[in-house]
C-alpha cells in the first residue's frame, strides 16, 4: 500500500495503517533527530517528540493539500522536533531571557505604547544595550545572540550562519555567559 493509502487508513480507524507509517517513518525521524540538540536532554528525547509529529502527520494528512504524505510527514516531525528543543532552551534559560531587553520589547509590556516619553526612553536603552553586547562579544556570538533572541532555534541560527549547530549552540551558550556576567556588574 503506498503512503497515502495507509494514512486514508489510519485515519478510517485502521490501527495496523497507524503502525506500518510509523514503523516505515522511524528511521527518518531518528535521522532527523540526530541533527538537533537538546541541552540537557537526548537524542531519544528528541525522537519521541518526532514521533508525535509523525503521529499528527498520520491523522492530519490530506491528499488534496498538494504534498505528498512522506514530505507532510517529514515536516510535522522536524517541526516538532525543532519546538521541542526551543521549548528546552526557553524553560532553561528563562531568567537569562527575562533579564535581557530582548528586540519588540513593547510586545512584553516592558514599553507602554501610550507613554511616548517611555516608549523613546525604552528604545533608547535597548540600543544601549545592544551596543554594548556589539563591543563585548565577538562578532559571532553577538549575530548568533540577536538571532536568539529574534526567536530563531539553534538549528535556524546553523543554518543563516552556514555552522554547524553545535557551533551556533556553542557561541549563543558563549553570549549568554558573557551577557549575565555583565549585566551582573
Amino acid at each position: 500500500m503506498t503512503d497515502e493509502a495507509l494514512a486514508r487508513a489510519a485515519q478510517g480507524g485502521d490501527k495496523n495503517a497507524v503502525q506500518t507509517l510509523l514503523e516505515r517513518y522511524k528511521n527518518a525521524v531518528r535521522g532527523i533527530a540526530r541533527s538537533y540538540f537538546l541541552e540537557g536532554g537526548e537524542t531519544e528525547d528528541l525522537v519521541q517528540e518526532g514521533m508525535i509529529g509523525l503521529y499528527g502527520a498520520v491523522t492530519d494528512y490530506r491528499a488534496d493539500g498538494g504534498m505528498s504524505f512522506k514530505n507532510f510527514a517529514y515536516l510535522c516531525a522536524s517541526r516538532r522536533i525543532r519546538s521541542a528543543v526551543r521549548s528546552a532552551a526557553r524553560k532553561k534559560h528563562g531568567p537569562l531571557n527575562r533579564s535581557v531587553p530582548l528586540l519588540g520589547a513593547e510586545i512584553d509590556g516592558l514599553v507602554s505604547p501610550d507613554d511616548p516619553e517611555s516608549a523613546l526612553i525604552g528604545v533608547e536603552e535597548r540600543e544601549e544595550f545592544l551596543s554594548m553586547l556589539e563591543r563585548e562579544l565577538s562578532p559571532a556570538e553577538y549575530r548568533a545572540l540577536r538571532l536568539y533572541m529574534e526567536g530563531l532555534s539553534i538549528a535556524e541560527i546553523a543554518e543563516r550562519e552556514r555552522k554547524s549547530v553545535k557551533s551556533a549552540e556553542n557561541a549563543v551558550q558563549r553570549a549568554k555567559k558573557k551577557v549575565l556576567a555583565l549585566v551582573g556588574r
